[in-house]
């Protein structure tokens, strides 16, 4: 006994027997490890060591989320080593019954990768469990007369342990009339039995008092006992006989209660009370809650649910006793028939948390297993999914599933799926049941953002006001949170880099674009930008769209008056007309430009006031002034006229022109009309005029002086066109020339006699034409200018504020024809060539935008002096500018706003013929109106 304890202690201690690994049989079952343990071992005994056992490194257990997956949780695993722990009570009996071997499954799931991990734990039995007897005391009426070697069953003892550890043996107290027989009376209990060894006399003994022990295997050993009282009672010398010792009888679950399930007999060949038969359960543990005995019949019908699940087979004994007291038994087997009364459960052990749109196909997304607590076919399941959707169930092993993909995922499509499985067993009829799981998509990010436009274009109005919206674009992304979250840059653009910011700018997460400056069509016509809308996802995608911006025309810029032009002090010129002119004798034309373009450049010209209505006409669309009809001789010799020039905006901007007319045959006869045209000047004034001018004769003698210095030490060094313009050639017999280095400009500079190099300080109001004309005495920069022609011995002086003298010959040359244009030559402002008065503007924007930057820029460089009339025939100097391409052929020749006083001429290209009718005076002059001249 003391080695038995000892080696039981030894047991208890060691808790563990052995651990083995099975091989993989299949691709979807894991190891499987056994493990043996006692029952009853202590909260947090250690079973054993799985990550040992499985191969696992314990750094990777956390990383792995080992857990239990188990009815009830008995065990724990510690996922810092790998240990598997007690974490509830083991009671072998409560969980295996009379079971010798009592296995309890478990199933570890191991996630990254996923996998399952079966364990099956032994569980050994202890001895816990004292044997004892369903009663305390027994009553057995013996008859004096019973046989030796007569034998009385007892109800067997029960030791809920096995092995070893359930009941081994009975003891029987000492007495001379009865011996103990152990018989095996079913499988796995022993039934004692009473023989009786020596005659029974009630007369000399009426009863008798025995103890039974029953005892079991366990080290130490543990017993039970119970008390059998024998009362010896009158001879019956014939028992009770069955008809058969062992009855079988089969029956379907779930039978209704109070269904016959058999009927036994026994026989007494006794008479009177002794062959009075009555039957009872010789053991009432579990078979009286199931059936129910007629005591009178023997009939056994049925009480309670029979469950098939619960126990396959009942075993009951029946006990015939007669009315004297002699009795005996029979066996019953209850075989219980399986019927498909269970549906198929599904049970998920392992559902991934994160399913990625882009998860590859085949990916394990959750395991699961079957469970039918019928057994055969009824047991038997198939599982399917009835949704399409990308999912696929793979069979794995131990009724376990898997569920994988089975298609690409697409989260902008359908965001999550309601997976459920169905599971049918194959019973007649089949059973089903189902279970649903929804599967979240984790948005990935596939998606560039998509613009609504492919490409956008904007109007914009000029000198809108800054920082004000001018466009919006949108683009959208479908994925979710970061990955659609869009933001909008400008990324490229036509604009200098540093200027761009100062133009225009974008709103990071509305997209819509700002002036940063108000716009001037007049200076940017229309740029680009390249807009980028772009994401926050990792990494980011993005996608480009582009924005054209068409800065639009505003009427805000008013006419400009390039000829006639006023004088330096503010004074307008005047020209002179022959008394002789016919009506429709070009008289002069207005010129003027508008920086903007379309119908708000499409200039108009009107008069506002005459002196005489009906004396002039001025052309709509050229500018010409011409003469209306004859001069009469009630019509003055001074004629003033207002001239307005109105564009084509809404509202209209106007620009005003004074024009002076004297009508004279010669430049002489002018002369007292201007005159009388002055007021009387202050002498105050006057002697403060004659103090300039002197002051700037002495300036000039000085220049001079320092100039033929230079000029003597210089030689022929110097470039002949420095002294181009002072050449005697300057104006010939036959009629003006024009000098070699002063080329054709734009008007009406070109009225101005190129005299030096400073165009801007020296001024000539007017030039005469003569038949002889001597060098140039003196010539400098400043604006002091003397040019002396002798007529008859009589010099006429006039001053200035330009200190100009002129006289003139009494005998002046009539105009050369050279300098005429043709009819056909003179294209008006309005691109007409043939002087039409309703001349339209030109239909083409780029031909008008084209055309006012070439007029702004020509009379820019006839305003500083750095224009001359050349540039080659018929370019008008716009080659050099523009190209060979920009000829006179393509834009309106503005030479023929060139009005040679005196005629009714303009300038051409080439010798032409005025359609007119030249004067007999032949040559006109104009004049500046300013201070009284003295003689």
């Amino acid at each position: 006994m003391g080695t038995r304890v000892k080696q039981r202690s030894h047991f208890g201690q060691r808790q563990v027997l052995f651990p083995f690994l099975l091989p993989l049989f299949c691709g979807g079952l894991s190891e499987q490890i056994r493990y043996s343990i006692p029952e009853e071992m202590a909260k947090g005994s250690v079973v054993g060591n799985l990550a040992k056992d499985l191969g696992l490194h314990v750094e990777d257990l956390l990383n792995r989320n080992l857990r239990i997956s188990a009815e009830k949780q008995y065990f724990t695993i510690n996922t810092e080593n790998g240990n598997i722990f007690v974490s509830e009570r083991i009671d072998r009996e409560s969980l295996c019954l009379q079971n010798p071997q009592c296995i309890v499954p478990l199933e570890i799931v191991a996630e990254n990768p996923l996998n399952v991990f079966h364990v099956l734990v032994r569980v050994e039995d202890i001895n816990d469990n004292t044997p004892y007897f369903p009663q305390n005391s027994i009553v057995l009426q013996i008859n004096e007369f019973a046989m030796l070697g007569t034998r009385f069953g007892m109800e067997s003892a029960i030791d809920a342990d096995v092995g070893p550890n359930s009941l081994q043996s009975y003891q029987l107290s000492h007495n001379e009339h009865f011996s103990l027989l152990v018989k095996d009376k079913t499988a796995g209990k022993n039934a004692p039995e009473l023989i009786l060894e020596k005659p029974l006399d009630r007369e000399h003994q009426s009863s008798h008092l025995l103890v039974l022990t029953a005892m079991d295997g366990g080290d130490p050993v543990q017993s039970g006992t119970i008390q059998i009282k024998i009362e010896v009672t009158d001879a019956n010398d014939n028992a009770p006989v069955f008809s058969q010792d062992v009855y079988k009888v089969s029956l379907p679950e779930n039978l209704p209660s109070g269904t016959s399930v058999l009927k036994v007999t026994a026989i007494d060949q006794d008479e009177g009370i002794n062959a009075e038969i009555t039957y009872s359960f010789k053991t009432l543990r579990d078979i009286g809650n199931m059936f129910i005995l007629d005591h009178q019949s023997g009939e056994i019908k049925s009480k309670g649910p029979i469950d098939f699940e619960i126990s396959r087979s009942y075993t009951i004994n029946i006990e015939a006793k007669d009315g004297g007291g002699m009795a005996t038994e029979c066996k019953i087997i209850v075989e219980i028939l399986d019927e498909n009364d269970n549906a198929p459960e599904v049970i998920f052990t392992s559902v991934s948390s994160s399913i990625t749109e882009d998860t590859e196909h085949g990916m394990v997304i959750a395991l699961f297993k079957t469970h039918d607590k019928d057994s055969g076919e009824n047991g038997e399941v198939t599982c399917l999914i009835k949704e399409k959707v990308p999912f696929k169930i793979e069979s794995s092993a131990n009724n376990y599933y898997k569920l994988v993909t089975d298609g690409a995922l697409d989260r902008e499509k359908t965001s999550s799926y309601n997976v459920t499985i169905t599971a049918t067993d194959r019973g007649k009829p089949p059973l089903s049941s189902s279970s649903s799981i929804t599967l979240h998509i984790t948005d990935v990010n596939d998606n560039a953002p998509v613009f609504q436009q492919a490409s956008y274009v904007v109007h914009v109005a000029e000198n809108n006001p800054p920082a004000a919206s001018i466009a919006q674009v949108s683009a959208s992304d479908p994925d979710l949170g970061p990955n659609g979250r869009v933001s909008y840059s400008i990324v490229a653009s036509d604009l200098e880099p540093r200027a761009l910011a100062s133009y225009v700018s974008v709103s990071a997460q509305s997209g819509v674009v700002f002036a940063q400056r108000a716009f001037d069509h007049e200076q940017l016509r229309a740029f680009e930008l390249t807009l980028q809308a772009r994401d926050q996802g990792s990494p980011a995608l993005s996608a480009n769209v582009s924005l054209r911006v068409l800065v639009g025309d505003r009427n805000d810029n008013a006419p400009r008056v390039l000829y006639p032009a006023l004088g330096p002090d503010g004074s307008a010129l005047f020209d002179t007309v022959p008394r002789a002119a016919q009506p429709g004798y070009l008289v002069t034309k207005v010129v003027a430009v508008d920086a903007d373009s379309g119908h708000n450049a499409w200039l108009s010209y009107h008069v506002l006031q005459a002196s005489e209505p009906g004396l002039f006409s001025l052309g709509l669309r050229t500018g010409e002034v011409r003469t209306a009809r004859a001069l009469g001789d009630r019509d003055a010799a001074r004629q003033r006229l207002l001239v307005a020039v109105r564009d084509g905006g809404q509202p209209p901007l106007s620009a005003t022109a004074t024009l002076l007319l004297v009508f004279a045959d010669s430049l002489q006869e002018a002369l007292p009309d201007v005159s009388e045209r002055q007021a009387p000047a202050d002498p105050q004034a006057e002697l403060q005029f004659y103090l300039v001018v002197a002051l700037a004769l002495i300036s000039v003698l000085f220049l001079l002086a320092v100039i033929l210095a230079v000029a003597l030490r210089l030689g022929r060094s110097s470039s002949s066109t420095t002294w181009g313009c002072l050449r005697p050639g300057l104006c010939v017999k036959s009629g003006p020339v024009v000098p070699p280095n002063c080329s054709e400009g734009t008007l009406p500079y070109a009225y101005n006699l190129c005299i030096a190099s400073d165009s801007q300080k020296a001024r000539l109001n007017f030039r005469t034409m003569t038949k002889e004309m001597g060098p140039p005495q003196d010539l400098s920069n400043e604006a002091s200018l003397e040019i002396s022609v002798t007529e008859e011995n009589n010099k006429l002086s006039t001053n200035s504020d330009a200190s100009v003298r002129v006289s003139f010959n009494k005998q002046q040359a009539p105009p050369n024809t050279d300098w005429r244009f043709s009819q056909a030559q003179r294209p008006g402002t309005s691109g007409s060539q043939n002087g039409d008065e309703t001349g339209t503007w030109p239909n083409n924007q780029f031909d008008t935008e084209m055309l006012q930057a070439m007029i702004l820029a020509s009379a820019s460089e006839a305003a500083d002096g750095s224009s001359t009339l050349g540039g080659g025939a018929g370019t008008m100097g716009l080659s050099a500018r523009y190209g060979p391409q920009f000829t006179l052929q393509h834009v309106p020749d503005y030479r023929q706003n060139v009005y040679i006083p005196g005629s009714n001429a303009t300038l051409t290209n080439a010798a032409g013929k005025r359609d007119g009718k030249a004067p007999a005076g032949g040559n006109g002059s104009k004049k500046k109106s300013g201070k009284k001249e003295k003689k």
